[in-house]
Parts: C-alpha cells; sequence; structure tokens
C-alpha cells in the first residue's frame, strides 16, 4: 500500500516496476524451469537490482539501535554511507513494512519518500552524481518479526534462559535483514566494513560481529555495545545476540599471526562450552590446509550460544546444539557453521537462487573435516549417509531477481550440492588438483560475491576441460543422469555397451568401474552406445562404486 508524499516520479515507478518484473521472469523462464510459484512485483522489488538500487554503491553501514526485551520493540537509525554509481534522484532502500520510519535525513534535511511493501523510494533534493560520495540516515521502530521456527523461519527470537532472564538472537536468512534494520537488501551488496551500537538492559551483554570497541553504561538502565566489522559482510549475516552471557576466549595461529577465539555462552554451560569447544581448533587447522587462511583475521572467531539451532553469522556463529556430537564423532553445527566463513560469507553468492553455492561448498567441507580427523573412509560413510536425502526433483538452480528460497526439497542445495563436489572430485581423479582447485576458488575470490558461471568458468580454467555439460546436467535438470548398460559374455570374456540418459546436451562424463580383480575407465555419451571389453570377469563382478559419483545405474 502506498504512502506519503506522493510526487509525479512516482507515477513513473509505479509504471516501471512491474515492466522489470514481467521481463525478468520471461528472460529466466528461458535458463531455468520455474517452480510452481506465480512470483509478484513485490519479489522482484525484493529480488531484483534495479535502477534504484544499481544506481549507488553502499560503502558503509552505522546502525544504531535500542533493543526492549520485554516490549519485544526495536528503536534506532542506520546511516548509510553510499558512492554514486549512476547519476540518480530516487534511490530504493528495503525496510519491512511493520516498521515505522519516523524520518529520513540528508544533510539535516528530511527526504521525501514512498514506502511500497518492503521497499521504500526516497527522492534526493538534487540529482546524486556519479563518482561523488554522501551518507544519509534512515530512523525507524517497531516491533519485528518474531520467528516462529528460527532459524528456518527468520526473525527475532525473544527467550529466556533458565534462570528467567532475556536471551534474545536474529536469524533472516532468505527473509532478508531489513526485517530488523533498513539497508539495501540484496546479496549482491556488502558494505566494505561496518559499524553497530546496540543499546540492552544494563544487566545483559550484547554480543555482535566483528571486535567490540567499547562498552559504556548511559545511565538509563541500559549499556550501549559498539561492534566494528572490517571487512564486507552480507547483510542476513549481521546480528545481534543478548544474554546474561559468560565469555572465555583461546588464541591459534592462523598463517603467521594469532588468531582470537572468542566463546559467549550461557553460565550453565561454561564449563561444559569449555570441553566441548576443543574440536574448533582442529577444524581451523583442517579448513586453513583446505581452503586457506581465516577469512576474517582482525575480527576473530567466535562462537555464541543461541535459543535456536545455529546460523553462520559472520565472525560470530550462532550455537545452539546443546553440545552433542554426531554419531561420527563431531558436532554438527560448529563444523557446519564454521565453514560457511569460507563459503557464504567470504566467497557469497549474489542471488539467492544460486544459493547451492554456499550450503553445497559447506556440506562439503563436513566431509573434508572427517577426512582429516579420521581418514577418506569414514569421510566417504559420511557421504553415503547424506546421499539418502537427496531427492533431485527439480532444478537446483531457481530463478533469479526474485529473491527465490521456495525448493520443494529444501535439503537438496546442501546434500545434493556436496554430492556434486564430490562427483567432481571423483571425476578428475586428482587428489592434488583437486585441493589446489578448492584452495585457490576459497583465497582467489575472497571477500566477494559470486555465482555458477564464475565457479563453472574457474573449474575449466583450472582443470584446462570444458566442464559446462557436467553443471548444466546437475544443477539445471530436475534428474540424475542414467547410466545405461548391458552385460554380454561371449566367447569367454564379458562386454559391456553403454550410453548416458541426461537432459544436457553434450554430457558426457567418464566414471570408474571394476570387473572382478581389474579397474576399467568408462566414457559413456548421450548421442549412442560405447562397447568395450571387461576382461574375464563374471557378471556378478561388475560395479561402478557408488560412494565416488551421484547418478543411477539402470541394467537392460
Amino acid at each position: 500500500m502506498l504512502a506519503l508524499h506522493l510526487h509525479p516520479i512516482w507515477l513513473r515507478i509505479l509504471l516501471f516496476v512491474p515492466i522489470i518484473s514481467a521481463t525478468s521472469h520471461q528472460l529466466q523462464a528461458q535458463e531455468t524451469p520455474l517452480p510452481a510459484t506465480e512470483f509478484t512485483r513485490h519479489d522482484t522489488l525484493r529480488g531484483k537490482l534495479t535502477a534504484f538500487r544499481s544506481c549507488y554503491d553502499v560503502r558503509f553501514y552505522d546502525l544504531s539501535l535500542r533493543i526492549d526485551p520485554e516490549r519485544q520493540y526495536i528503536s534506532g537509525s542506520n546511516t548509510i554511507h553510499f558512492e554514486v554509481e549512476e547519476d540518480f534522484t530516487t534511490l530504493q532502500v528495503d525496510l519491512f513494512s511493520n516498521l515505522s520510519i519516523d524520518s529520513i535525513l540528508f544533510r539535516g534535511e528530511q527526504l521525501r519518500y514512498v514506502r511500497d511493501s518492503n521497499a521504500t523510494f526516497v527522492t534526493f533534493p538534487k540529482r546524486q552524481i556519479a563518482g561523488t560520495r554522501d551518507q544519509f540516515t534512515v530512523y525507524y521502530q517497531g516491533a519485528p518479526v518474531v520467528a516462529n521456527n528460527p532459524p528456518w523461519d527468520g526473525g527475532f527470537v525473544w527467550s529466556r534462559d533458565s534462570a528467567g532472564n532475556p536471551w534474545v538472537g536474529v536469524a533472516c536468512e532468505g527473509m532478508g535483514a531489513s526485517a530488523w534494520w533498513p539497508n539495501k537488501d540484496h546479496l549482491s551488496e556488502e558494505p566494505d566494513s561496518m559499524r553497530m551500537h546496540f543499546e540492552v538492559p544494563e544487566a545483559l551483554m550484547c554480543v555482535s560481529n566483528g571486535t567490540l570497541r567499547k562498552a559504556e553504561n548511559l545511565n538509563d538502565g541500559y549499556i550501549r555495545f559498539t561492534w566494528f566489522v572490517h571487512y564486507p559482510i552480507n547483510n542476513y549475516n549481521v546480528s545481534v545476540n543478548i544474554a546474561m552471557y559468560d565469555h572465555f576466549s583461546d588464541s591459534m595461529i592462523s598463517g603467521d599471526e594469532s588468531l582470537q577465539l572468542d566463546y559467549y555462552v550461557l553460565p550453565d554451560n561454561l564449563e561444559k562450552a569449555k570441553q566441548h569447544f576443543q574440536q574448533v581448533k582442529p577444524m581451523m587447522d583442517c579448513f586453513e590446509k583446505w581452503f586457506g587462511p581465516y577469512p576474517f583475521p582482525k575480527d576473530g572467531y567466535a562462537l555464541v550460544e543461541t535459543p535456536y539451532w545455529g546460523m553462520e553469522h559472520q565472525g560470530a556463529i550462532a550455537y545452539g546444539n546443546n553440545y552433542v556430537n554426531n554419531r561420527f564423532g563431531f558436532d554438527f553445527i560448529i563444523i557446519h557453521e564454521s565453514g560457511h566463513e569460507w563459503f557464504g560469507n567470504s566467497l557469497t553468492v549474489a542471488d539467492h537462487a544460486e544459493m547451492w553455492l554456499h550450503e553445497g561448498f559447506t556440506t562439503y567441507t563436513e566431509a573434508i573435516y572427517l577426512e582429516c580427523t579420521q581418514g577418506m573412509q569414514r569421510a566417504e560413510d559420511y557421504l553415503m549417509m547424506q546421499r539418502g536425502y537427496i531427492a533431485s526433483q527439480e532444478p537446483l538452480i531457481g530463478p533469479l531477481d526474485v529473491n527465490f528460497h521456495r525448493w520443494q526439497k529444501g535439503t537438496d542445495i546442501y546434500y545434493k550440492g556436496t554430492w556434486i563436489l564430490h562427483t567432481l572430485r571423483n571425476v578428475l581423479d586428482d587428489d592434488s588438483l583437486w585441493h589446489r582447485l578448492l584452495y585457490e576458488w576459497a583465497t582467489r575470490l575472497r571477500h566477494q560475491t559470486v555465482t555458477t558461471r564464475i565457479w563453472v568458468d574457474f573449474v575449466n580454467e583450472k582443470t584446462g576441460k570444458d566442464f559446462s555439460a557436467f553443471f548444466d546436467q546437475y544443477l539445471r535438470q530436475d534428474h540424475l543422469p542414467v547410466l545405461v548398460y548391458k552385460l554380454q559374455r561371449r566367447w569367454g570374456k564379458l562386454r559391456i555397451r553403454y550410453r548416458w540418459e541426461a537432459g544436457a546436451e553434450d554430457f558426457a562424463m567418464p566414471v570408474n568401474a571394476i570387473a572382478g580383480n581389474e579397474a576399467f575407465l568408462l566414457q559413456p555419451v548421450t548421442t549412442g552406445w560405447t562397447r568395450q571389453k571387461l576382461g574375464k570377469a563374471k557378471r556378478q563382478e561388475f560395479s561402478v562404486p557408488e560412494e565416488k559419483y551421484l547418478i543411477r545405474l539402470l541394467e537392460e
């Protein structure tokens, strides 16, 4: 619903946005089949970089917020420092409509604005010229969305510890950070750095991302905690945690420097946490070996106990797994959410539709951790356990520009994603190359936004081979490739004919097979049958190792 300060430019805005939406849907329909979902203009306002967003680049956020746990209410401001990319008079900033805007100030003057659902269009008094830098401040307040099932269902979490003290957190991936603070809410937009001031009741501690600059008693029953993030940070990673925390710390060598490790836990769990969190250091050693140095050394690494399961909040990992290891001997939440520091936080996707680049890679870090600590066989056992959760009923990449996160089988971006990587590793059949590929992917694009196209081009460059059809099949088709084969025994020898059934044109992935005591390389294609001799093995001695490839087998 439109409100406030109507101006002739809004007529052009309101006519322009639906056109953007329709065009976007047509283009994406050619690229990826759309799910059975109808997208609205508001999906496009949230998910697309329209001219009202691409006209400016955020350089710095300065967020100030008072949080009242008893009223479940927030009030404050965010100053947005920006650089003009293209001349503009009007820009878009995002804030959920249930939060009221008190004013928007630019150089001491109030700006005109119109709210349309969760988007706000702000008009400046003069044309802003490309290459210049400036800032404006949004003042706002209200009761933010409450999460019903965090972290999957986003919003604020207003809870209490065992002593009845407030225990507050927030998780907003998918939903968007504009659920609780005004920003340019698109994954491709990260500030170069950020400062957060959180005012909370004086008996409580507030933990956020980055490093704690200071804590000031305001003499009105509140303490202001100032946190600073030295690196780019995606909006949904910005977090706030409030409780009567106990804090302990440690350090480790990362590269040539000391890395601070901080832990914030409820008092009842202090001694338990000191023991349980000892798995952090071997995890970090493993990940740094495989993916390069920890990406945010100035901010340090932290685990923060939360009233929900977990979340990859940059430099302040949300932990709520009750200090329990899985049957493979590690705490899934610690390992997985920390893996996101490399894949999701340092390397961030430009659009939610390609979230497999976050979750597939990070889920694979769990297997890498097992490989480091317990060996390859144990890692493959773990991967086989995960494989049972793969449905492969829809493309892994959704439609772009609509903030898509509505997969029918949401676990596929995790488990199918990791099995795509594991399959690629075995197709390459060169662990030195695989190690270099992952290491350089994580380090070369450090602190950048990435896309599937960038990843595919990177793999092709590093391997000297074209894996475009491979990724087209696994990411854009709704079914797995099927290896169709027929075994025949003739003149005392086993023979096989085989081919691929796949949706991707020119899909021609090689696979290793076993026949008796011998290994054979099969090189099926989609364009016809390939025939090959398998020696003196018996029919029942033929197999394709299921622990190495995400494929289906069909014997005729």
